[in-house]
């Protein structure tokens, strides 16, 4: 581990410190990770970094679990059964704290792209991303007129209905490592979507990862997609 990557992980168990503090005391926030009150008041405070042992065991110890609970404490589900997860991407703190768990909890290998649908997906992608220090991008459901070519997929999902998402041809090179990364998977139609497209550039998928899974049959549809990890942070 170089200089940069040691900081980026001190930096990044800073944050899941951060995320949780949001909801619990410093003496609360004590009582669940181990860690002295005093030693965390600093650390959240941006008073001192926390060693790099000590920010390994904030990530691979108890990250997962408390990036987790955050979800969990922020999900809304209507009387439908819809999931509101608007609380979750428009928080970029807790999505820094995710993806610093996806990436060190979780050990995808390191990507060259990150890609995701637009748009839902884009804010947490943009964390992994900057994480891992590899290139964003997303697939629409529409075309821009500027650009000429496209990779392109689709799937009928019901009777009359198809899902498709469009690339620009340029996005993804071939042989290129890419993590898919989505904010939710419902169906799992859309993560594996995204998959095809990397197949059809022939690109390597290292894996696909979630904030929530909103639907047990989807993420199983996710990971029958590749033989690579698939993870989701929680499920409802």
């Amino acid at each position: 581990m170089n200089r940069v990557e040691k900081a980026t992980l001190q930096l990044r168990a800073v944050e899941i410190l951060r995320a949780r503090k949001e909801s619990l005391t410093y003496d609360e926030l004590a009582a669940e990770t181990g860690l002295p009150a005093g030693d965390l008041n600093r650390y959240v405070n941006g008073h001192v970094l926390p060693g790099l042992d000590r920010a390994r065991e904030v990530v691979a110890g108890f990250g997962r679990e408390l990036v987790a609970e955050e979800l969990d404490a922020r999900l809304r589900t209507d009387e439908e059964g819809y999931v509101d997860n608007t609380d979750l991407v428009f928080d970029q703190t807790l999505l820094d704290a995710a993806a610093v768990v996806v990436a060190e909890d979780v050990g995808f290998d390191r990507p060259d792209v990150v890609l995701t649908a637009a748009t839902d997906g884009i804010t947490f992608a943009s964390a992994v991303a900057r994480y891992y220090g590899a290139r964003t991008a997303y697939a629409k459901k529409s075309r821009e007129t500027a650009v000429e070519e496209f990779v392109e997929t689709r799937q009928r999902v019901t009777p009359g209905i198809e899902l498709t998402y469009s690339l620009p041809a340029n996005a993804i090179e071939s042989g290129e490592r890419v993590l898919v990364v989505d904010d939710i998977v419902r169906s799992g139609e859309t993560q594996r979507l995204l998959m095809d497209i990397a197949d059809q550039v022939d690109a390597e998928v290292v894996g696909a990862a979630v904030l929530v899974a909103a639907d047990s049959e989807g993420i199983e549809t996710v990971r029958e997609a590749t033989d690579a990890p698939v993870v989701a942070l929680t499920s409802t």
